[in-house]
């Protein structure tokens, strides 16, 4: 192959132009073999690797930086910078990222994971170049979708005031997982539909420079150029944005098409300016499935190539409860509505969307937006639900506390994926919700142990006038029903296991880990486990009750221990001066490096087998101390209602 002689650009700037066709097929052929083995981002990186070859046979990485937005669709850059040998590691534990890394490799300058970072990133990187008075390229490639981000125009709006060459790449497929949404989404048919030559505009002004009046003359081919972009897109779509914001805009190039792509690419290298180059492709290229379904396979997991399906679908997860669940309460409420960022596949109000069109909003990459609109809906009487996974809704700091804490709005908070999501790595963990949510006013938290949870738990989250955050993790809990079958009362935990000298207080999905440990131990060993249901407000009233029976208590979550649920507990048991030991168990202030769901949940002692180690241990300090068994008393046995369990 073609492909194992490339272990640098360099060897693709000596490849002959003849072959870089077949180089493109089997870097697909590659992308389609690994991904259908480890998942990944099939269709993203299929679309880019025209692009990809062009930018790398054009500019010069790594003294050039091409900085990609999001990153997931840099494979095909990975294949091309030395990690080749690595691609089948793609994603596993020790392998190569699914996202740019700086630790990986010099031919990443910027890391990444979510939308609309690229170019404010790549104009620090333009900036420090010109302060050290280098002259190197400064690249960012952003899809179509970051341009619904508003931090992607904050950095278009310094950024035309360059003056040395940077290159912003608009990579228009016209999705981002799902279709782009309003009206950029609109604006950018327009440019696509109304393509201007950039070559042949280029040789024409360098004509006139070497001719007399030719100043004079270049002057009013710009003015007509100007007039003529303004009449051919109508008024309220004109096609000069990126000129307007001080960009030169060429475009838009067959994003398939390897000599209109590297003669752009060229054409933008040379201009001493801010350039915009348009490319549209075709997500999933190449693979006909993905072609078709691209959504399916933006992210997937493993899959058959020889027809592209899937593996059956498991047990519902904790997403599909939230799907059925809100509909289930929209049928009875007409305030409801479901807002989303770009996702409603993953957060399933996709269901949501197909039943109450009109009240289900799709604001696409803008989760600050997303949250403000929330709380302006909120103010308006309505009762909005906005889903959006933990990790992006971090963006959105600010409008949870100023637009919806402040005034006190009665906005509900989905955050899916919230703790360990696994292969995705560092950058989409969602292990620092309830830190950044529960030092809000008026703010509550809650977890579901299991899929039945969601319901009640969303029911009860409505019927308060405040703010109310839900967090639940990626996947299934592989719970049978409801762990307490128990209604939801406001701020109490729920007793499921009754046992001696030592407590576990479980939130959310761990529930599960602690009862599979409480089997395990010996039944003089073994513990008080109680479902947390809420982070915040705490369950006080329960950390009294204990004193009287147990000396230590354990704390399970798929949260970042810094400031989390353990701290909250901690810090209650001090300020009560509650003679209580407080053990915490859950993620330390590290990165969480990609690997599976279940190896973090191992690495992390949230697993039922290092769990009852550490709980017998624990216990059996107790008895030591004590000189024997705790006797159980009363008040934690009158709060023990136990319910089908898993």
């Amino acid at each position: 192959m073609i492909l194992d002689g490339i272990d640098s650009p360099a060897d693709l700037k000596r490849l002959p132009r003849e072959h870089l066709e077949t180089l493109a097929g089997e870097i697909r052929r590659v992308l389609i073999d690994v991904c259908s083995r480890n998942g990944g981002h099939l269709a993203p990186n299929l679309g880019v690797v025209e692009l990809t070859i062009a930018l790398h046979r054009v500019f010069d990485a790594p003294r050039d930086a091409i900085v990609w937005d999001v990153s997931h669709q840099t494979y095909v850059h990975k294949l091309l910078t030395g990690r080749r040998d690595r691609i089948g590691t793609l994603r596993k534990e020790g392998g190569l990222s699914g996202f740019a890394s700086r630790e990986e490799s010099p031919y990443d300058p910027f890391g990444a994971g979510h939308a609309s970072t690229a170019i404010s990133a790549a104009l620090g990187l333009a900036i420090a170049r010109d302060l050290r008075g280098g002259d190197e390229s400064v690249v960012a490639v952003v899809g179509d979708g970051a341009l619904t981000g508003g931090l992607a125009y904050e950095a278009l709006n310094n950024a035309g005031r360059l003056h040395g060459n940077f290159v912003v790449v608009l990579n228009d497929n016209e999705m981002s997982i799902a279709p782009n949404v309003g009206a950029i989404a609109s604006y950018l048919s327009v440019l696509r539909s109304k393509p201007f030559v950039e070559n042949v505009r280029e040789r024409t002004k360098e004509v006139l420079d070497r001719v007399p009046f030719g100043g004079a003359a270049k002057k009013a081919v710009q003015s007509a150029e100007f007039a003529a972009k303004r009449f051919v897109a109508p008024a309220e779509k004109q096609a000069v944005i990126f000129e307007e914001l001080g960009f030169r805009y060429i475009g838009p190039v067959d994003g398939h098409d390897l000599t209109a792509l590297m003669a752009a690419f060229e054409n933008a290298r040379r201009l001493a300016r801010p350039v915009v180059v348009h490319v549209r492709t075709v997500k999933g290229k190449g693979f006909d499935p993905a072609e078709r379904d691209a959504r399916a396979f933006h992210g997937c997991g493993a899959f058959d190539v020889a027809d592209g399906s899937f593996a059956p679908a498991g047990v519902p997860t904790f997403s599909d409860a939230f799907g059925e669940a809100v509909c289930t309460l929209a049928e009875h409420d007409e305030r409801i509505i479901a807002i989303t960022a770009a996702m409603p596949d993953g957060t399933k109000l996709s269901r949501f969307a197909a039943r109450f069109p009109g009240r289900f909003f799709d604001v696409g990459i803008a989760e600050a937006h997303a949250v403000c609109f929330a709380a302006g809906a909120a103010a308006g009487g309505l009762r909005p639900i906005c889903a959006i996974y933990s990790t992006f809704l971090q963006r959105a700091y600010d409008q949870i506390v100023h637009d919806v804490c402040v005034q006190n709005l009665p906005v509900v908070f989905c955050l899916d994926r919230a703790g360990l999501v696994g292969d995705d790595g560092p950058t989409h963990m969602g292990l620092y919700d309830i830190a950044y949510l529960r030092a809000l006013p008026n703010m509550t938290i809650m977890a579901p142990a299991s899929e039945s949870d969601v319901l009640p738990m969303l029911r009860h989250a409505l019927s308060l006038n405040a703010p109310v955050a839900i967090r639940y993790p990626r996947g299934a809990s592989g719970a049978r029903g409801a762990v307490t079958a128990q209604p939801v009362e406001h701020g109490r935990a729920a007793v499921v296991r009754r046992g001696r000298g030592v407590a576990v207080l479980a939130l959310g999905n761990t529930v599960h880990v602690a009862l599979a440990a409480w089997e395990l131990l010996d039944p003089d060993l073994r513990p008080t486990v109680a479902d947390a249901r809420f982070a915040r407000p705490l369950d006080t009233a329960l950390l009294e009750e204990l004193v009287s029976d147990h000396r230590i208590v354990v704390t399970l979550e798929e949260h970042s221990l810094p400031a989390g649920f353990g701290s909250a507990v901690l810090e209650a048991v001090s300020e009560r001066d509650l003679p209580l030991r407080v053990v915490r168990v859950g993620v330390p202030p590290e990165l969480v490096r990609h690997v599976s769901q279940a190896s973090q949940r191992a690495r992390y002692g949230l697993e039922p087998e290092r769990l009852a180690a550490q709980l017998g241990a624990l216990a059996r300090s107790v008895l030591v101390r004590e000189g024997g068994p705790v006797i159980q008393s009363p008040p934690v046995s009158e709060r023990l209602r136990e319910g089908p369990v898993a």
